[in-house]
């Protein structure tokens, strides 16, 4: 998976849940779930124990694990309702969950921006 862009925009290839996910060190595991719980507070505002971090697949990924905030993601839940690729496929492109995503992560925007260019 070299480059699994997500519905938002963000690389699940290069997500610190979806790398813990399929870290075999224990000891470097441990380190990854720290640094998630550490980016859901300061970045989402978000409080999450060790117990929380679950296995994930990507949110693209049909059948497979899902973190718990990837499972009730609003913007995921409407991609896959609208069954587009991901959110630079869709007519409504940019809404506000959009917008309010790349106030905290500018790259998810510009991988979408780049995805737009391609397919329009």
């Amino acid at each position: 998976m070299a480059e699994n862009i997500a519905y938002c925009g963000l690389l699940c290839s290069r997500c610190t849940i979806y790398l813990a996910a399929r870290e075999a060190d224990a000891s470097k595991k441990e380190k990854l779930i720290q640094r998630i719980i550490e980016v859901c507070r300061e970045h989402y505002g978000i409080e999450y124990q060790v117990s929380d971090i679950t296995e994930c697949d990507g949110c693209t990924a049909e059948g497979g694990s899902l973190f718990k905030a990837c499972a009730g993601c609003e913007i995921r839940k409407c991609a896959i309702g609208k069954g587009i690729e991901n959110c630079a496929c869709c007519t409504e492109y940019a809404c506000k969950n959009l917008e309010n995503l790349f106030k905290t992560d500018t790259g998810a925007k510009m991988r979408l921006e780049a995805v737009r260019s391609r397919i329009m």
